[in-house]
């Protein structure tokens, strides 16, 4: 703003001086205006710089993960920020009730990162677990009732499948904490859309019969749609799923239920504020792994 209010000014010192024509002026002035323009909105745009700042009474707004009342806009022309509440959100205030806003759809990982809490029932909460090439075989066939056919694995192997997909690009500061914690390419589940879709394609791949598979053109992407191998196929790798997601609850130290009796009994414990923040997590990412499991017995 400040750029635009000097230029003026030197067009009109410059015409009034008759230093030279008003065309000289106005390409001067466009120059300028496109500069500006070029350096606050483009540039940042293309090389996906951030800037983080501390603003005074808009901080004291708390986050939210969805249908948040409040917005925060950065206004341009009177280099500022705003708080104003939203359309849809407005008429649910009344006075004296806290206004929430949106830092973003980070999950409870980046929000215990960068922030120091953990958000209940986050809608953008993820989870990580292990890459395909490191689950339990055995178990997984002997859920299904098959055993698997031999070189499915090493079709997958060659499709990229084993190691799932990677959640946040390099150099993505907002989702930085998903992305190192997904350096060795593991399977993401979020609370949004469940288990990755590519895992479940290497899940019908994997636990196809012969005869599917042949049906199939022994193409990995010929599996990637719903049912594309058949209802049966269907529902084997959506078991593979779910007893995958049921092993990593089983692998961790404790259950769901004595963490919860652990939260309740939390002031008696003598828990301080780490150790509370830290069961606070490990509930929410229980409780993500076991919707999942819940949503996919649905499916």
């Amino acid at each position: 703003p400040k750029p635009y209010i000097l230029t003026t000014l030197l067009v009109a010192l410059y015409v009034g001086a008759g230093l030279g024509s008003i065309e000289q002026a106005s390409n001067g002035a466009g120059l300028v205006f496109c500069g500006s323009i070029l350096k606050d909105f483009v540039l940042p745009k293309l090389f996906k710089s951030k800037k983080y700042v501390i603003c005074p009474f808009i901080d004291m707004a708390n986050h939210v993960g969805m249908k948040e009342e409040g917005n925060v806009a950065f206004e341009y022309f009177v280099d500022g920020y705003s708080l104003s509440t939203r359309a849809d959100g407005a008429a649910n205030l009344e006075k004296g009730r806290e206004v929430h806003i949106s830092y973003g759809p980070r999950s409870n990982d980046a929000l215990l990162q960068q922030y120091g809490f953990v958000e209940s029932d986050n809608a953008h909460d993820v989870y990580v677990m292990p890459p395909l090439r490191e689950w339990d075989i055995g178990a997984l066939e002997e859920a299904c009732g098959r055993t698997f056919q031999p070189g499915r694995l090493q079709k997958l192997e060659r499709a990229g499948l084993l190691g799932g997909t990677a959640l946040a690009a390099e150099g993505d500061e907002d989702a930085f904490e998903e992305g190192v914690a997904n350096r060795g390419r593991g399977v993401v589940v979020t609370r949004s859309a469940g288990i990755d879709p590519a895992i479940i394609t290497a899940l019908r791949v994997l636990v196809s019969s012969e005869e599917e598979w042949l049906a199939v053109g022994e193409a990995v992407g010929n599996l990637v749609t719903e049912n594309s191998g058949g209802k049966e196929n269907e529902r084997l790798a959506l078991v593979a799923a779910q007893k995958a997601l049921e092993l990593e609850l089983e692998s961790m130290a404790t259950t769901l239920e004595e963490d919860e009796q652990s939260w309740k009994n939390r002031a008696s414990l003598g828990m301080n504020s780490k150790e509370t923040l830290a069961l606070q997590f490990r509930m929410e990412k229980k409780k993500l792994l076991k919707e999942t499991i819940f949503a996919l017995s649905l499916m």
